[in-house]
């Protein structure tokens, strides 16, 4: 179950990835950090900003989006100026990509990526387009 976070942790995985994150993905995540979502062909789970507020947060955060980007970074076709945003549980993961005037601002278009072929297919324009399960 999906729950705010606070702006200082959104900030912090930004220095830890050394990204932007798009303001309309920013704005939900902070509303509903983390969640379910469906695109036409899968569903999903959002990874969460990890909150480090208090202990059930800690837990409930363990899998967010600097880990499981790190991770995903370890496999050889995972695009390496990608964000790992969500996961399908089969290994594939919803992705945002800089934008090509500046390496460090994400771009609001949603791409996933399959760990099977190593690309990405876009799936929306922005985050608030996909369904909510």
């Amino acid at each position: 179950m999906p729950f705010p976070v606070e702006e200082k942790y959104v900030i912090e995985t930004e220095q830890n990835l050394d990204v932007l994150f798009p303001d309309n993905f920013k704005a939900k995540m902070l509303k509903d950090n983390g969640g379910p979502l469906e695109t036409q062909d899968d569903d999903w789970q959002l990874y969460p900003f990890f909150d480090k507020s208090d202990k059930k947060r800690i837990s409930r955060t363990s899998n967010h989006i600097a880990l499981e980007t790190k991770e995903a970074r370890r496999w050889g076709n995972f695009p390496a100026n990608a964000i790992a945003i969500a996961s399908n549980g089969s290994g594939d993961h919803l992705v945002l990509l800089p934008i090509a005037e500046n390496i460090q601002q994400l771009g609001d278009e949603i791409f996933a990526w399959n760990h099977e072929t190593g690309q990405t297919q876009k799936v929306a324009d922005k985050i608030d387009e996909l369904g909510v399960k």
